[in-house]
C-alpha cells in the first residue's frame, strides 16, 4: 500500500515517541500482556492473532479504559503495518499507559512468519 506523504510523517514522528517490538520480542516480555488488534472490524474479522482482543483505531481512546484499567499492564498494540498501531501507542502513552508497544510489521509480519491465526 502506497501511504500519503503526511500521514507517513506523522507515523514517524509517532514511532520516534513510542516502543517497538519486534515478533521475537513478545517471548522476551517477562509479565503477562494484553494483545489488542487495532485494525477495522472487516479486517479482524478475517483473522487476528491469537489471544488478541479488538479496539479498532477509531474507538481505542474511547475504550481503553473499560479494558484496560491497569495504566502499568503492558500493552502490544498491532494493526496491518505497524503505522496505525503506532499512533494508536502515542495516543495511549498520552493517556497514562506505562507499557505500550506497537508491534514492528503488525498483522503482515506476523503472517510472514508463517504464524497461526484464529480466523472465524
Amino acid at each position: 500500500m502506497q501511504h500519503s506523504p503526511g500521514f507517513l510523517a506523522i507515523v514517524n514522528a509517532a514511532k520516534a515517541e513510542i516502543r517497538e517490538i519486534e515478533i521475537d520480542g513478545l517471548n522476551e516480555l517477562s509479565t503477562p500482556y494484553v494483545l489488542l488488534d487495532t485494525r477495522e472490524d472487516h479486517e479482524w474479522q478475517a483473522g487476528h492473532l491469537p489471544g488478541a482482543m479488538h479496539l479498532s483505531k477509531g474507538v481505542i481512546e474511547r475504550d481503553i479504559e473499560q479494558t484496560v484499567q491497569d495504566k502499568q499492564q503492558p500493552i502490544i498494540l498491532y494493526c496491518g503495518g505497524g503505522f496505525r498501531s503506532a499512533l494508536a501507542a502515542q495516543a495511549l502513552q498520552q493517556m497514562g499507559y506505562q507499557q505500550v508497544f506497537s508491534l514492528a510489521g503488525g498483522y503482515k509480519a506476523w503472517c510472514e512468519a508463517g504464524l497461526p491465526l484464529d480466523k472465524p
